[in-house]
Order: C-alpha cells, then structure tokens, then sequence
C-alpha cells in the first residue's frame, strides 16, 4: 500500500489484484478480473500520475466483465484513513449529520397520506435507529404511507431490516446474505419489537424509485415489493445486489469489493443487474403525484 499521496499506479493496481482475488463474492470472475488488470497494467493503460482517472481507468475495467457496480476502485477527494471500510464511513458520517440522520423530509399531504422521505444513504443502524424510529412513529398515524426512495444510495442491510419492522405486523424472513467467507450463509429478519409505534402490515404503502436508487435501498424497495406489501412507483433502480467492503489502496483511492450475494426468500434470487422493475412505472419525477392519487382512490375505496 501507498503511503504518500504521490501516485504509482503498480502498487495500486497490484494491491486491488489481491483484495479482489482474496475477496470477491464470485473467485472465477475475480481470477479473471484479476488477469484482465495485470494485462492492462503491463500494457501501460494505468500509466497516469492522476489518482481520479487511475480510478475510472481501473474501475472500467473491474466492472466490464458482470457488470457488478459495487465493484470499483473509488477516488476520494478528501484523505482517507488506511483503515478498512473508514473511507466509506468518514463520508458517511459528513452526510449523516448534514441530512437530520437520513430523514430530510415528513410531511402530511391531503387525505391523510403521510411522505417520509429516507435519503442520501440508509446508515448504519448505531447511528440511524433514533431519527428513522422517530420519523416511522409519528407516520405510523398516517392513513396511507409513501416512502421517497428516489435519492438513496443504498447503505446497511440491518437499517432495512429495520424499517420494514414498521411495515410489517409480524417478524418476517425478508433476505438472506450468502458470504464468500466460510461460504456461510445469514438471514435477514424483520424486529419482533421496534421503538415507538408501527404503521403496520395492512394499511397502503407505496416506495418511490428511481435510476439512483441503489444497493441497499433497492433492497428495501424489493423486500417489500416481493411480500406483497408495497407497491413500487417510478423508474427501475440501478442493480446492485452484493453487499461490499472498502479497502484504503492509496491516500485518495478506496478498493470496494463485493463479499456477498443476496438472495430473496420468495423470489429466490435478487435485484443484480437487471433492477428493482416498478409496478407502476414512471418519470420519477410524476412518481410522488402518482402514489398520492393511487392512495387516496385505494382510501376512497
């Protein structure tokens, strides 16, 4: 690993060639992905003295054999710590206390239907559990419920299952996370308690997506979609389905490298690549005004 913010290519290159081969979820697709990179890397293709373009170049690179867009070599502006996963969670952290805890909007529009919009990021549960169980409690009066989904990144697996705990009437298998390590395998469920009051399993709820709609987010939209308990409205989100971890290759530069696979308990497989498709397709920009009137006409009903 770098020490210096000056940029060798080879050591990074290299560095990213032993996480991917040690780490990523799918060892054929890494051992070839592994190849392609020390090719290019002894062809000159990375020679450039630019930690931005280094990480386009590699990044291209890593996702043009599956497609797998959590894999990436990620430029960072700012320095980052050497820590694993610091990266991600120093920037995180920023967006978490500029954005009231990932809860920027509640509102209450006509007829009773309530807007909770959860947006940048799904943050880690330590830190969101507080605003998201208050901002849930006080929509759990709602007639109706529309969760904004159209500017979340994606973010922790247990702050979805977190969620659809106040979606929810009943403790429900919602997901199950394949690991390479150890090739074991981990069960996502809804919380048999939360903090505050639930809106509940039976009243109408609707997730608006959109094309940046990702990771983590997706997953949220897919689990409730495939329960039968929402209906999803908008634009098809962007595909990603492994769960990743981010280690520091250079001062500016983070490796984030899928360790995982989703796999959906009704569906039996996941939203990789191909998308969360809405069942009310959309501008995403027409998806809130959508929802409302479907809403109301469901409450009218």
């Amino acid at each position: 690993m770098t020490t210096s913010t000056k940029l060798v290519p080879a050591p990074v290159v290299d560095e990213t060639v032993r996480l991917l081969t040690e780490h990523y979820v799918f060892a054929e697709i890494a051992d070839e992905l592994a190849g392609l990179l020390q090719r290019r890397l002894a062809e000159g293709a990375y020679d450039v003295d630019d930690a931005e373009e280094l990480a386009r170049l590699v990044t291209a690179d890593l996702q043009s054999v599956n497609g797998d867009r959590h894999l990436r070599l990620k430029h960072h502006v700012d320095q980052v710590p050497p820590k694993r996963g610091a990266a991600t969670l120093d920037a995180m952290r920023r967006e978490f206390d500029t954005s009231l805890g990932g809860v920027p909007r509640l509102e209450l529009l006509d007829g009773g239907v309530a807007v909770v919009e959860l947006a940048p990021m799904l943050f880690p549960l330590e830190w969101a559990a507080e605003p998201l169980g208050a901002a849930l409690t006080l929509a759990s009066r709602a007639e109706a419920l529309i969760v904004d989904l159209r500017a979340n990144r994606g973010g922790d697996p247990d702050t979805v299952a977190f969620v659809c705990s106040y979606l929810l009437d009943e403790r429900t298998h919602l997901n199950t996370m394949h690991w390479r390590r150890d090739e074991r395998s981990e069960q996502s469920w809804s919380l048999p308690h939360v903090p505050g009051a639930r809106f509940g399993g039976s009243k109408p709820l609707y997730v608006l997506s959109g094309e940046s709609t990702f990771s983590a987010a997706e997953e949220l939209a897919y689990d409730l979609q495939q329960l039968g308990r929402a209906v999803v409205v908008g634009e098809r989100t962007r595909g990603g389905a492994h769960p990743c971890q981010g280690w520091t290759v250079h001062p500016h530069l983070e490796a984030t490298i899928p360790v995982g696979r989703a796999v959906n308990p009704v569906s039996g497989t996941n939203w990789e690549g191909t998308g969360v498709q809405p069942d009310v397709p959309c501008a995403a920009a027409d998806s809130l005004a959508r929802a409302h009137a479907s809403a109301l006409a469901r409450l009218a009903g």
